[in-house]
């Protein structure tokens, strides 16, 4: 599952349903997470504890982007880029 990008977007996408406590259909795979107002700083920090722990990778200070968390597609192509190293 490590470089399986469906595998991961829909780990990715659960997660986000279950922490932002809405329903499935809410939160599309481009939503802009933060700026909709479905995640705040400190669900961002408990999110990364979730990809750390979840995918086996480490973030550092230079990966906090809004780029690379802004949405569910985001955040898969980040892990994505992250296992495959």
């Amino acid at each position: 599952m490590k470089h399986d990008p469906i595998a991961i977007k829909e780990k990715v996408k659960s997660y986000i349903h279950q922490a932002a406590y809405v329903e499935n259909d809410k939160i599309k795979d481009d939503s802009l997470v933060f700026k909709e107002g479905y995640f705040d700083s400190m669900a961002f920090m408990v999110l990364i504890t979730y990809i750390e722990e979840e995918f086996g990778i480490k973030t550092n200070d230079a990966d906090l982007t809004e780029e690379n968390f802004e949405s569910i597609n985001a955040i898969t192509d980040f892990i994505c880029r992250k296992t495959q190293n």
